[in-house]
């Protein structure tokens, strides 16, 4: 962590940054008497681990800030020894307070209160634990994928109507909720787009629908867009937009 200016603290405490994670786990208890006692117990530990912390810091900032006596003999070594032991037990402290912070938030993720563990993931970032943040982010993003991978099984070349909507919706739901920087997550949803936009130009086919001139979703279907990741957001909704087009009604049912 860093330190802020003129606060005197350990160089593993930022008390803003280090108490972000203890004020979500406060809100946490506060918001919900009944909720399941794991969840408790962690809010519990972090809760309590910070305020250790919070004293570990303080010991060693009184420290840094009294005054070195005067003469060698009146006990330097011993006060520098106690500032290396305060500073010690802030950085240790501090370790499990970030470990205690992850596993509060795999208890969130089990509990599917995703928008609280992105909170946490962006505290922790935001002090400097980038690599505690991209480790959550990435269960985050499992467990989005796995949310919606039983109606990402139903994507084929030859679904029906009913079926495209969904999909198109689940692909959405991933691009939304699993992180940008998961690991592949465009390409992996770039993969559903061949086969979902096959589907749609046979029911355009089908339907002998005008297809326009700029229409890209034969070129979809046939691959285009393998090899550019980077506008399947934009690729998905221009199949949404086709779908819609020839599908919906005016009462937002779909034929």
């Amino acid at each position: 962590m860093t330190t802020e200016p003129g606060t005197g603290t350990s160089p593993y405490l930022s008390l803003r940054q280090a108490v972000r994670p203890a004020i979500l786990a406060h809100r946490l208890l506060a918001g919900d008497q009944e909720r399941a006692g794991k969840l408790a117990t962690e809010c519990e530990d972090l809760l309590y681990l910070t305020g250790e912390l919070l004293k570990a810091a303080g010991r060693a900032s009184i420290l840094a800030d009294t005054s070195p006596p005067r003469m060698p003999e009146e006990g330097s070594g011993d006060r520098q020894a106690q500032l290396l032991e305060a500073y010690a037990d802030a950085g240790l402290l501090w370790a499990k307070v970030v470990g205690s912070s992850l596993a509060l938030a795999g208890v969130l993720i089990e509990r599917g209160d995703w928008e609280d563990v992105r909170a946490m993931a962006s505290f922790l970032a935001g002090a400097g634990e980038e690599t505690a943040a991209a480790e959550l982010r990435i269960q985050l993003g499992r467990a989005a994928w796995e949310r919606h991978r039983e109606q990402l099984r139903a994507v084929s070349n030859d679904m029906p109507p009913a079926a495209i909507e969904p999909a198109i919706n689940a692909l959405r739901a991933v691009l939304r909720e699993v992180p940008e920087d998961y690991p592949d997550r465009n390409r992996e949803v770039n993969r559903f787009l061949p086969p979902l936009a096959s589907a749609i130009h046979a029911i355009m086919e089908e339907q002998q629908a005008d297809i326009p001139y700029h229409s890209r979703v034969e070129h979809i279907a046939t691959g285009g867009v393998a090899t550019y990741p980077d506008i399947v957001e934009t690729s998905l909704d221009e199949l949404a937009a086709e779908f819609d087009g020839i599908c919906r009604r005016p009462d937002g049912t779909v034929t």
